[in-house]
């Protein structure tokens, strides 16, 4: 039986897919900062485990209670949706040190038990916004688009040793977290009256965005991305995703 450890379980995509991985029978390690058991169906095959991808005790500390792991799910994400004058240094670096950071850190940290075994799957969820870049996203976005480039790199270094690295991409989903954990941090600085237009059109396109992404859309991609040899490096996940992709 085959265990997959992601990360960012505490809602949207992390969540449903932990549960998609419990319902296709393997071990699953759901991770969270603040882990919440309430949240998975009970099941001998699942832990929930504390995991900040931002610190490196908390990642070491993880990935020993884990033990062996055949999939890691880098998930994790912080949103930032905002002007960028209006943003400190200290926000960027933030979302820098989880969106992507923190996808090198977990991804460094388990490559030496793939590289030993000859196998082992790394996932990466990233964005379409990352193909089709949108105002008032740009530290988010780049913070996405490097993992993109970093993503597809290292499947080239470690594809001759038998370790695959896939990309999933989602769209736009209403249904998560994103917009509340975004907003805080967008809040922190007073955006110059030049920019509210903009954002009321932005904002409207989130209240009404056409076709979107569900998080059963990504969690299948990812069960795909982890489980068939054959599939493309980059997956978009959800219908707008699937349109902005081409």
């Amino acid at each position: 039986m085959k265990t997959v450890l992601i990360t960012g379980c505490s809602s949207g995509f992390g969540l449903e897919t932990a549960r998609y991985f419990l319902d296709k029978g393997w071990n699953v390690i759901a991770t969270m900062r603040t882990p919440r058991e309430d949240l998975l169906p009970s099941s001998e095959r699942l832990r929930v485990l504390p995991l900040d991808v931002s610190d490196a005790t908390s990642i070491r500390d993880a990935l020993a209670a884990a033990g062996p792991i055949d999939v890691l799910v880098n998930n994790a994400g912080i949103g930032l949706l905002g002007a960028l004058e209006s943003q400190s240094m200290d926000v960027v670096r933030d979302i820098f040190e989880t969106n992507t950071l923190g996808t090198v850190a977990m991804t460094q940290a388990v490559i030496p038990q793939f590289r030993e075994r000859g196998e082992g799957v790394v996932v990466n969820v990233t964005s379409t916004v990352t193909l089709r870049p949108l105002p008032l996203l740009p530290v988010y976005t780049a913070s996405k688009a490097a993992v993109n480039a970093f993503t597809e790199s290292l499947a080239l270094e470690l594809e001759p040793l038998g370790v695959r690295v896939r990309l999933v991409l989602p769209g736009m989903a209403p249904e998560t977290r994103f917009g509340a954990n975004a907003t805080p941090r967008s809040m922190q600085g007073e955006a110059p009256e030049a920019y509210v237009g903009l954002m009321q059109q932005v904002m409207a396109g989130f209240q009404n965005p056409g076709p979107i992404t569900r998080s059963i859309d990504v969690a299948e991609a990812v069960w795909r991305a982890a489980t068939d040899p054959a599939v493309p490096m980059r997956l978009p996940a959800g219908e707008d995703a699937k349109l902005w992709a081409g």
